[in-house]
């Protein structure tokens, strides 16, 4: 038996940082249904309070998600909560480009906005850990 996976994100700002992760990773930030959308608070389904405005279209507050280009990767979600990241992630994504090309990823990454924490290695093995503009460390190797 198949298990699909999401990843699932906590996030102050989730549709910022699913753009910034689309961004990243050359994925696409999945279309929300702004028609569904309106039916819903219309219909007393839902809120105005659930939704919120995201570069001029109606989203719902509570989360945006990323898919790859590649259906069989996992769809990352980014899902809003109250609390700010206080402590290391226990779970993280590693961005592989290869070693001839970290060093230009570090830099484009840094330059979206991402923090270089620190830089590491084991063996042949070496990467860079960065922080995303939330504070959640991911390494690129």
């Amino acid at each position: 038996m198949a298990t699909d996976i999401q990843i699932v994100i906590d996030s102050a700002d989730p549709h910022g940082q699913a753009d910034w992760w689309a961004e990243v990773l050359g994925w696409q930030v999945e279309p929300q249904d702004e028609a569904f959308i309106r039916r819903m608070v219309t219909t007393g389904a839902a809120t105005e309070a659930d939704t919120t405005t995201h570069r001029g279209a109606l989203v719902w507050r509570s989360g945006a998600a990323i898919t790859s280009p590649d259906p069989d990767r996992p769809r990352v979600l980014f899902q809003l909560v109250p609390e700010a990241k206080t402590v290391k992630n226990r779970v993280h994504l590693d961005v592989h480009v290869g070693a001839d090309g970290r060093e230009d990823e570090v830099g484009r990454l840094l330059g979206l906005g991402a923090t270089e924490l620190h830089r590491a290695s084991q063996g042949p093995f070496e990467w860079v850990t960065l922080a995303d503009p939330e504070g959640n460390e991911f390494c690129v190797a």
